[in-house]
């Protein structure tokens, strides 16, 4: 779906256009107008006969480059005519619904409900607006009706008056009201107007005092409040650009004008619905609510505000003020959070904030939105960006506005001259405003953040001390682990001195960690590793760390690899077959190893006789053994579809990832990533054997081919001769041709 992001306004305007059109027109004018030879100037026939063929060539190339301009000049044409987000999904309607007759448009409307949008092509394949789903119905496109007995809208609306065009295009309460405000003979004479006009069920709409109070005082209130939604001037759809600002003819009050990318326009944001209703005397836009008049910009708003006391108090001490009281360019929208919201935040956590102003500033940025955005212009969850940085996802789900996927806003389209408020009733608190146990909390990493705490560690995770949090997904804990001296041991080293970013992590890179130990960092193709636990989310930064979201406990390597098996009851064969391969100081040195480690099971598989000869071969049990060992770590994380891995014995292993299991030489791994200081141990219930040699394409069909001698081709043409198909296109006609032309 189209982004509901604003629209720009577009950098290339009428005025622009214009003058690349007049510079354009220039340099053709000068092309084809200069560089003009009088031949007759020439002395001598010879002389004049080159300056001929020299002014031949000179206009050849004028007109290269006139042709070149011309192109450039339709260029810029068509940008100059480029429609408006609103003309495109209407004629994406209209093509929807050209099945239907002439002059129809295809609108999807929200069941149970009446309200109906043009749409743009993913919306028309969702079928939703606002999560909720949609039926497809046919309208008549905006100028046209439908004529008893024939397909389709065939006839143009009859052109007449406002006051008239109000009854035609379904207004008629909003007809009902300017003739009781005496307004009838102003919108039926002379003049070119622009009529917002509400619908009927935006009037049923109205609080019922407010409504009473207009038409008890239809001289006054009533006639002010239809001259606000009127503009001394006719203004149709491609004029109606996003964040325009017209005077109304209401005490010369403004309205606020917006064009979304996504085809809806606003006006005090309320949704135009029918939109470019043309009359004799103006235009009229039909609308879908009252809008009333605004003079106070977002500050004003927010002071004025009971509701909002705590938060007027954040933003002074941040020194907000002055930023919402500017008018101009910049227009915003605040989700503003209530006294309610900032209440359900534990004290401890408001105050920390409250008092930091870094916090506080990323906390309130958090809520403001650089672009203004009406509840009626998202029919669908968008990413928009912070000014704090970061992004929200605002949508809707049927009436109500959501954030971040939740229902939480309480009152929308509080309109001010600079923006926009929604208020909300629960706190937005960004990561950069959070300490690192707050970040744990709010994760996918709960089970890790309940045991940091458990093992004594939230002084750590809640103080503003610079650190990196490695934090196990909740499905790397088998079951509740309990608390124990090795678990809290554990935990210490799954955090990091010093605040990281995954971005600035190399190959080999060793990070220390508050238990003392010094952990590797491995970079694969597929995968950032830090041992055996790998990064399975983007970056957590909070107030002064960050967290690193990993899909494993992290377990840090606790001796070599001979130390690993020796340690580990299933590979007592195996430690055997070391000795007596004699390979004992290769496993027990400094280096990166990665080892396939043969289990008892995978010995014992073999036949007895062939198990006995191995093991009394020295020489070739070090050479099985070799076949079983990679040059380089690699942990189960780096694994992906055709890995190819050196061994110490020459081959290339053969690697991937089948059923989330891996496999080396299409044997399973049964336990992967036992970390040692010098490699790294994946057990196998099998002896690894060498693959098949893999034979290429060459050396299967024999030596590649010479290129073949006119001879040859003579031989396959008389061969190919005798094939049916052939031979009827020797009879064909042009077959005919080509022989008579040799």
């Amino acid at each position: 779906m189209l982004s509901d992001s604003s629209l720009k306004p577009a950098a290339s305007s009428t005025s622009v256009c214009a003058c690349w059109l007049l510079l354009i027109f220039l340099f053709l004018f000068l092309l084809l107008s200069g560089y003009k030879v009088d031949p007759g100037a020439a002395a001598g026939s010879a002389e004049r006969s080159r300056r001929e063929e020299e002014e031949e060539k000179r206009q050849r190339l004028l007109k290269m480059k006139a042709c070149v301009l011309v192109l450039a000049l339709s260029l810029v044409l068509t940008v100059c005519v480029a429609r408006s987000p609103y003309q495109t999904v209407l004629q994406h309607s209209r093509i929807r619904g050209r099945t239907q007759g002439p002059n129809v448009c295809a609108m999807l409307q929200v069941k149970d409900s009446g309200k109906k949008y043009f749409t743009n092509c993913k919306q028309w394949y969702h079928r939703k607006i606002c999560s909720k789903p949609t039926v497809i119905v046919y309208e008549c496109c905006p100028g046209y009706e439908k004529i008893s007995g024939e397909k389709g809208c065939p006839a143009a609306l009859p052109l007449v008056n406002i006051f008239n065009t109000l009854k035609v295009v379904g207004a008629d309460t909003t007809q009902m009201y300017t003739e009781r405000a005496l307004m009838r003979e102003e919108i039926e004479g002379p003049g070119s107007f622009t009529f917002f006009a509400p619908s009927n069920e935006a009037w049923a709409a109205l609080p019922a005092e407010i409504l009473d109070a207009l038409v008890s005082n239809v001289n006054i209130e009533l006639l002010n409040a239809l001259h606000y939604h009127m503009v001394n001037q006719r203004l149709t759809s491609e004029e109606l650009k996003h964040g325009s600002v017209f005077t109304s003819m209401y005490q010369d009050s403004t309205v606020h004008i917006n064009h979304y990318k996504n085809g809806i326009i606003t006006v005090n944001c309320a949704r135009l619905i029918k939109p470019d209703q043309h009359a004799t005397n103006g235009i009229v836009h039909v609308v879908d609510r009252v809008i009333t008049a605004t003079s106070s910009d977002l500050q004003t708003l927010i002071e004025i505000e009971d509701d909002l006391e705590t938060l007027r108090t954040a933003m002074a001490a941040a020194g907000f003020n002055t930023m919402l009281e500017l008018e101009g360019e910049d227009q915003y929208t605040i989700f503003a959070p209530t006294n309610e919201a900032f209440g359900k935040i534990p004290e401890e956590t408001l105050k920390r904030i409250l008092g930091d102003p870094v916090a506080l500033k990323d906390l309130l940025n958090y809520h403001i939105l650089k672009h203004i955005h009406c509840a009626e212009s998202i029919v669908s969850g968008t990413p928009m960006e912070t000014l704090q940085g970061s992004v929200l996802e605002v949508g809707c789900n049927g009436e109500e506005m959501t954030l971040n996927g939740k229902a939480i806003v309480s009152q929308k389209d509080k309109l001010g001259t600079n923006g926009v408020i929604h208020y909300i009733n629960e706190l937005l608190i960004p990561d950069s405003a959070k300490t690192l146990l707050e970040l744990a909390e709010g994760s996918a990493v709960t089970t890790a953040a309940k045991l940091f705490v458990d093992a004594g560690l939230s002084s750590r995770l809640t103080g503003s001390e610079a650190l990196t949090m490695l934090a196990p997904l909740n499905e790397a804990f088998k079951g509740s682990p309990t608390m124990t001296p090795d678990l809290r041991k554990l935990l210490t080293n799954h955090i990091l001195r010093d605040q990281l970013s995954s971005k600035s992590l190399y190959h080999g890179q060793e990070l220390e960690t508050l238990g003392g130990l010094k952990l590797r960092v491995f970079v694969y193709r597929n995968n950032l590793c830090i041992e055996n636990s790998c990064i399975a989310a983007h970056d957590k930064v909070g107030r002064f760390a960050s967290m690193f979201t990993v899909d494993k406990v992290l377990v840090p390597p606790m001796g070599t690899i001979m130390d690993v098996l020796k340690a580990d009851n299933r590979f007592s064969m195996l430690v055997g077959a070391i000795q007596t391969a004699g390979m004992t100081e290769l496993l027990n040195q400094q280096g990166a190893l990665t080892f396939f480690a043969p289990t008892d099971a995978a010995f014992r598989e073999m036949p007895q006789a062939e198990l006995n000869r191995l093991l009394r071969n020295s020489q070739q049990l070090s050479n099985v053994l070799r076949l079983h060992m990679g040059n380089g770590m690699l942990v189960s994380g780096g694994i992906s579809s055709h890995v190819r891995l050196p061994s110490l014995q020459g081959e290339k292993l053969e690697l991937n990832m089948r059923n989330y299991t891996a496999h080396v030489n299409k044997v399973p791994v049964v336990e992967a990533d036992l970390m040692a200081t010098n490699g790294v141990v994946h057990a196998v219930n099998s002896i690894i054997k060498s693959l098949p040699a893999k034979v290429d394409r060459e050396q299967a069909d024999g030596p590649s081919t010479q290129m073949r001698s006119a001879a040859s081709f003579r031989v396959d043409s008389r061969s190919f001769r005798n094939d049916d198909l052939f031979q009827k296109v020797l009879k064909s006609h042009s077959s005919r041709g080509m022989k008579k032309s040799q």
